[in-house]
């Protein structure tokens, strides 16, 4: 089996994360396109800032899947930090009507999922957050 592996000044890695965030007490505020593309572009900023390839991401209604890979020096509760905080803020920022669904202003549930990936497993995990955008406008 040939492994797709990343090289640093002294090291050779393959770390791949898949990171579920859910919306706090489950609120359906992804049902509108704009807030999910705004979401995307928003934490792709913030992943290039981090050094962060972000390999997929997809929405239901009420929570975000994201894989993504990155260097063994990544702070990842500071980067899953950055994430809940920044667009938590730009979304409300830029779609204020999304605040008379929140409770109290909370975006994000303040647990997450977060599990490492072999390569082995990366082509069933991309499928399965691919299907997250078909369920959302299943359900809309």
């Amino acid at each position: 089996m040939a492994y797709d592996l990343d090289k640093g000044a002294h090291s050779v890695y393959s770390l791949y994360y898949h990171f579920i965030q859910v919306v706090k007490y489950r609120k359906k505020v992804f049902t509108n396109d704009a807030i999910v593309d705004f979401l995307k572009m928003k934490a792709r900023e913030i992943a290039d800032t981090f050094n962060v390839d972000i390999l997929d991401m997809e929405c239901d209604k009420d929570y975000f899947h994201m894989l993504f890979k990155s260097t063994p020096i990544l702070n990842i509760p500071q980067f899953i930090n950055a994430i809940k905080t920044i667009t938590s803020r730009e979304i409300q920022r830029k779609f204020p009507e999304i605040k008379k669904d929140l409770w109290k202003g909370k975006f994000w549930s303040p647990s997450y999922f977060l599990a490492t990936s072999g390569q082995v497993t990366l082509d069933v995990l991309k499928g399965y957050v691919d299907s997250q955008e078909v369920k959302r406008h299943e359900n809309v």
